[in-house]
């Protein structure tokens, strides 16, 4: 075995382990730090396929930016855990059988009669000016262009499902209504009162003496 194979495996056995503590542990700030580690573990892998661009891409987005901001949404949120984990045991089935037909179903697809180095050769190495962000745009955006242009749209469809769902109006707290404003007329807020001037009355005795 070389050492490039060993890193794969260590990577990889880290990978699945963080991923199942993902749905298995029940503190949900100790899951989404499993998923950071899992997020880490395909970085590395990516970097073994030379894949530079998408390993740091993987780090930077969504261990720097999406992950912390789940964490500090977890944390900051009242989750009743109790009731989160009622239907844990009842649905434990449901969830290994699921399980176990994507494993079949991946192992069938991916396994080795479908890939490995006795089917497809081990991929060239690069020069040092070989850069896979070009590659990946130029494929990216003239082969899979439509399908990068309909994954957009579905991941907007997805932002303002969420926005919609999560918007909780509670009967305490104050809030505008843009409608509301935008029709107000100046007779809703402005009254002009007319009235008599009236004048100051002079002391008594003002000018005497």
């Amino acid at each position: 075995m070389s050492f490039e194979q060993f890193v794969f495996y260590v990577f990889a056995a880290a990978m699945l382990g963080s991923a199942l503590m993902v749905i298995t542990l029940r503190n949900p700030v100790h899951a989404a730090l499993s998923l950071v580690l899992t997020f880490f573990s395909g970085a590395a892998l990516w970097l073994l396929l030379e894949a530079e661009f998408l390993a740091i891409t993987l780090v930077l987005v969504y261990v720097g930016a999406v992950m912390v901001l789940f964490l500090f949404v977890v944390m900051m949120l009242d989750i009743n855990l109790a009731k989160m984990q009622e239907g844990f045991v009842k649905l434990l089935p449901l969830g290994v059988l699921l399980a176990l037909l994507v494993v079949g179903m991946m192992v069938y697809v991916v396994g080795p009669g479908n890939f490995g180095l006795e089917r497809f050769a081990d991929p060239a190495p690069h020069g040092a000016d070989y850069s896979n962000t070009r590659e990946l745009g130029r494929i990216l955006y003239t082969v899979y262009v439509y399908p990068f242009e309909i994954a957009a749209a579905i991941l907007l469809v997805a932002i303002i499902a969420a926005i919609s769902l999560a918007l909780r109006k509670r009967p305490m707290t104050k809030h505008q209504d843009p409608d509301l404003q935008i029709a107000v007329r100046k007779e809703d807020r402005l009254r002009i009162v007319e009235m008599e001037a009236e004048t100051r009355p002079a002391k008594e005795g003002k000018g005497e003496g």
